[in-house]
């Protein structure tokens, strides 16, 4: 991950945790507050970051960057799933498209 990248990153991280700390934020019942505990960095453009919370419990977010900002979620179990399956079918797509590359070119 490129220094100036990781720095953004943990800059959002740090956005989110306020976010979410705000006692007036729908959801949040009791009133908690989070702080980044860690950031892991997955891949290039994407990161796992654990927040503690004031009940001492943690929650995980999925951080990823496109177009130039970093963006995430808090994945549930079924999203996790999906993402589990998704690469079978990035990888379908890429196979099926190859071939597209060279229409019109053959000799």
């Amino acid at each position: 991950m490129k220094k100036k990248i990781a720095f953004e990153l943990k800059a959002k991280a740090e956005e989110c945790a306020k976010h979410f700390s705000n006692p007036d934020r729908d959801f949040n019942y009791s009133k908690e507050t989070f702080a980044v505990l860690r950031i892991i960095p997955l891949s290039e453009f994407t990161a796992a970051v654990i927040f503690l919370k004031s009940s001492e419990k943690q929650a995980t977010a999925f951080f990823y960057y496109v177009k130039a900002s970093w963006r995430y979620f808090f994945p549930s179990d079924s999203h996790l799933i999906g993402m589990r399956l998704f690469p079978n079918y990035k990888f379908d797509c890429e196979k099926y498209n190859y071939s597209k590359n060279f229409k019109g070119d053959e000799e």
